[in-house]
């Protein structure tokens, strides 16, 4: 069993706990990439969520062997016999505490943002991670939530190897794990998409989970076909950006999915938009026809228009980038546009030359041949626009931290060109 993404392990993990459903239920997220997985969880049981900030106390000269761990409030928890059979001293401890202590409470002033942790005494408590190498934090957490006073503690888990889970089964009253290999490896490899999380999405999270975001599958009518699409609209959000997804890929790229999670994130809506009918999909020359997925699209943005009221914005990838900028040639209005390993060369270059849009090409450094055709499709524009270049970063952007990288550009470039009105004659901004 592997996962898509950490989203998709959060909503397979949910289906697995639902027997705790109904009950005075507080879902806690290990940052930082147990907090997307938690979040899901929480949101499929129609929980609480709160992050758990522990630290564990980790001997000087072997840090994976804990001694104790720190939670939140001044909580403690020492394992004696480590102590004593490690030879811990009393200086050690204090400088090992204090240095911890520390970051504990750097992290929770950043993750909370002044909001006090949720009370977990006598509630069922789910003690979520991504997945589990040598438990070690783990094991602190529940140690944590155990001082705290809580009725019952449940660990969940998407993957972990099972010498592992045999040990935190002392730890925990219930241990939940999807999958436990015999030849484990990392908890990277069980994710098709594993990217990075950082400690502003984990914030983001926490406040979103206390603002809901309206969202659904939906269809959108564009000429005689209905298209599959899913909506996603934070309360209160400036403006939409409508998804051109591009070939072989549908709304359920787990990247395109993470690059719209980090988009709401910042309080941005999106529309994740199937260009393509199933029966379609097969059909190669439907596949590269742009004019077809740009006509598509910008009927998708005069409904996204009318039904919301916001201003739009297009991301596009592979295909869909030359769709959106064709579509964005013909409709004024489309406030930005953003382009993942695009390949604005479909485009017409009379098209790429009326695009009036704000416009950003991400392409990764090692994906050389789509780089240079990035180039030479700007040389065609006159709109502000800009290539950013990640990194070690192949086509598809797999490698550690580049999707990340992709979905920080793709939010800074939306958040300062939606907050402007169209502009009739943009300047020109060189690559």
């Amino acid at each position: 069993m592997r996962f898509q993404d950490r989203r998709d392990a959060g909503r397979r993990l949910a289906r697995r706990l639902d027997h705790l459903r109904g009950q005075d239920l507080l879902v806690l997220g290990l940052p930082r990439g147990g907090v997307p997985v938690a979040f899901e969880v929480a949101r499929e049981l129609d929980a609480t969520l709160d992050v758990l900030v522990v630290r564990k106390l980790g001997v000087p000269w072997q840090p994976e062997l804990a001694f104790g761990a720190l939670g939140e409030d001044g909580v403690r928890v020492l394992n004696d016999d480590v102590i004593r059979q490690a030879g811990v001293g009393p200086d050690d401890r204090r400088t090992v505490e204090r240095t911890e202590r520390a970051e504990l409470e750097r992290r929770s002033r950043l993750y909370r943002r002044e909001r006090p942790p949720v009370p977990v005494t006598g509630r069922t408590v789910v003690v979520v991670d991504d997945g589990l190498a040598t438990g070690a934090t783990a094991e602190a957490a529940c140690r944590v939530v155990h001082g705290q006073g809580a009725g019952r503690v449940v660990l969940a888990v998407p993957v972990g190897p099972e010498r592992t889970l045999r040990r935190l089964r002392q730890s925990a009253d219930e241990v939940v794990c999807l999958q436990s290999p015999r030849f484990f490896g990392s908890v990277g490899t069980w994710y098709d998409a594993f990217p990075q999380v950082d400690d502003t999405e984990v914030a983001d999270l926490l406040v979103r989970a206390t603002h809901p975001v309206s969202d659904g599958d939906i269809d959108v009518s564009a000429g005689r076909v209905r298209l599959a699409a899913r909506l996603t609209m934070p309360e209160g959000a400036p403006a939409v950006v409508a998804f051109a997804h591009g070939s072989g890929s549908s709304r359920h790229s787990p990247r395109n999915r993470y690059v719209a999670d980090v988009l709401h994130h910042a309080g941005l809506g999106t529309l994740l938009l199937d260009l393509l009918k199933e029966d379609e999909e097969d059909d190669r020359h439907k596949v590269f026809d742009i004019v077809l997925l740009a006509r598509r699209l910008g009927t998708a943005a005069l409904w996204l228009r009318r039904e919301t009221g916001l201003p739009v914005a297009y991301f596009g990838a592979s295909t869909g980038a030359a769709a959106a900028l064709e579509a964005a040639a013909v409709d004024f209005d489309i406030r930005a546009v953003v382009s993942r390993g695009g390949r604005p060369d479909l485009a017409t270059p009379a098209a790429l030359a009326h695009v009036r849009a704000p416009t950003l090409l991400i392409v990764g450094s090692l994906d050389t041949r789509v780089l240079s055709l990035n180039r030479l499709a700007a040389d065609w524009m006159h709109c502000d626009h800009h290539i950013a270049v990640v990194p070690g970063a192949t086509h598809l952007f797999e490698e550690p931290g580049t999707l990340s990288s992709v979905a920080d550009l793709a939010r800074e470039w939306f958040t300062a060109h939606l907050a402007l009105p169209p502009t009739a004659t943009p300047p020109r901004r060189t690559a």
